[in-house]
Parts: C-alpha cells; sequence; structure tokens
C-alpha cells in the first residue's frame, strides 16, 4: 500500500465515522413516542394487512366453507396446520371427504399466508389480533373448526311416477 493509499482510506473511515454520528445526532434531538399499551388499546391502530392467527371463516349459519382437500397442509412450510378428515356417506349413497380435525400450531407458525393463499374455497384467513402470549406452548395449539359439523339436509324424495287416470267402464 502507498502512501496516497493510506491517506484515503484514513479519509473514508472519518467520512464514514462522520456519518454515523450524523444519524446518531438526527435521533438524539428528535421528540421520543412511548406507547401506553395496554391502556392504549382502544386508539391502537393494526394495520389490516397484519398476520396474527390463523381462523376460520364462518357464514351467519355457523358453517364453515373447508371441504378438507388437505392444500393448505401441503403448503405449509414447516407443518404448522394437521387436518384429521373422514369420509362420509351421503344419503343418496355418494361418498364425501368431511373435515374431522383442523390443528393449527401458531408457535411454529411463520405467518407467511402460503396457506391462505392456496386454499380453493376461500375457508381460512389471518386476524389481526396480535395478543397471542400464553404462558405454555400447548396453548399454542388451536383447533380451528371449534362449531360442530351440522349434518346436511336430506336430498328430497324423488316425485312418484306420474300414473294415467283408469277410464270407467259403463
Amino acid at each position: 500500500m502507498n502512501i496516497k493509499e493510506y491517506f484515503v482510506s484514513i479519509f473514508k473511515g472519518f467520512y464514514s465515522l462522520i456519518k454515523g454520528m450524523e444519524v446518531t445526532g438526527k435521533e438524539l434531538v428528535t421528540p421520543k413516542v412511548t406507547e401506553q399499551y395496554p391502556e392504549n388499546r382502544a386508539e391502537l391502530h393494526i394495520p389490516e394487512r397484519f398476520r396474527a392467527t390463523l381462523e376460520f371463516i364462518y357464514d351467519e349459519n355457523g358453517v364453515h366453507k373447508c371441504i378438507a382437500c388437505g392444500s393448505c397442509e401441503r403448503n405449509c412450510p414447516n407443518q404448522t396446520i394437521s387436518i384429521t378428515k373422514r369420509m362420509v356417506e351421503l344419503p343418496d349413497g355418494k361418498k364425501k371427504m368431511k373435515l374431522d380435525k383442523y390443528m393449527y400450531d401458531l408457535g411454529s407458525c411463520t405467518f407467511c399466508g402460503l396457506c391462505v393463499q392456496v386454499c380453493p374455497t376461500n375457508a381460512i384467513k389471518f386476524s389481526n389480533d396480535f395478543e397471542q402470549a400464553v404462558f405454555t406452548r400447548e396453548k399454542l395449539l388451536k383447533q380451528l373448526n371449534y362449531l360442530p359439523e351440522k349434518d346436511e339436509p336430506a336430498p328430497a324424495p324423488a316425485p312418484a311416477p306420474k300414473q294415467e287416470p283408469k277410464e270407467k267402464e259403463e
């Protein structure tokens, strides 16, 4: 290293030090904001896109749209979701997959949103309830289908075949 490179490197180091001190100096004089959590929950603004916990979307009748296809379970990068399903026979003789348990481990979720994106029926979504502190890891394991399954209505009986009226004999 020659003398010119030596002084250039010293100048660059000094310039870097001044830039760092400039950032620190700006933060030194800016007003500080202290959140008064949990007292300010009423006026606390949580962005709509914030991902907190996974939840089922239920309609007004208390029915969810999950068809137990398992695409959310397959796309989860760290197996946070586990689905237990069963095959049921409908009154008309057809078989259908029914959701038995939808378990979600909040402790291992990375909140990536892949499960919500691949759901073909839009049955799950992320809530933005950020208060999820618990004392034990077992409480982070949640069953999302907490409402009991409603029985599907039986199909209407087939109409009786139309009979021709008998003619009166004379």
